[in-house]
């Protein structure tokens, strides 16, 4: 039987999407670094007893992860960034922005299987600071302020191996994060930022 020029490449692919993927044991890490995209829901709430419509502006930032594996699917995952930046709408007029930093605890499962690859989910806790907030527009000369947030996070994602202890991860998370906004010191309403956090990221065990 001849072969067709084509078979070496059908071959290699056939065994690349059905070789087993390496498993993390109990003890190991991984490490992630990539790009996130932190999205608020759109209508994040009103101000000044329904007055005021508040928005929220996406905003992307490097992120990384540490995640230590209790098992080959269970997992504890940190995730960290830089500082996110969002504007802030008033009735559809900028107002001003925040500065937030959103570290995130999530429990997650890992289902193992035989192809390169693994999908994963998981929940958690999130922790959300806010800091260096700057008026203009119809806020401008006033002090605002951001009270933290802790709200509840879910996470989901595909890793893909592309090689022996490393992947390229697709991935998204929700937040719950609300705020209460004080304007020169009186409680003037809360925002329900509530975002979708989406992203890829280069993934490392050791």
């Amino acid at each position: 039987m001849q072969l067709s020029h084509t078979t070496p490449i059908a071959l290699a692919l056939a065994l690349a999407f059905s070789a087993p993927a390496l498993a993390q044991q109990a003890g190991d890490w991984t490490i992630s670094v990539g790009a996130h995209v932190v999205a608020p829901k759109s209508g994040n709430g009103t101000l000044a007893g329904g007055a005021l419509a508040a928005d929220v502006g996406d905003d992307w930032r490097p992120t990384v992860t540490a995640e230590y594996f209790f098992s080959p699917n269970w997992g504890l995952e940190v995730l960290a960034s830089l500082p996110f930046e969002h504007d802030i709408e008033l009735n559809g007029v900028r107002a001003g922005s925040t500065k937030h930093l959103p570290p995130t605890f999530t429990l997650q499962y890992h289902f193992r299987n035989d192809s390169i690859a693994t999908p994963f989910v998981g929940a958690g806790v999130n922790y959300t600071r806010f800091f260096d907030e700057e008026t203009t527009g119809p806020l401008a000369g006033t002090d605002l302020s951001l009270r933290p947030s802790w709200g509840l996070a879910a996470h989901a994602g595909v890793d893909f191996a592309i090689g022996t202890g490393k992947w390229l991860r697709v991935d998204a998370r929700y937040l719950d994060i609300d705020t209460s906004v004080k304007v020169n010191g009186t409680r003037v309403g809360t925002v329900n930022i509530d975002p979708t956090v989406y992203g890829a990221a280069f993934v490392w065990a050791f």
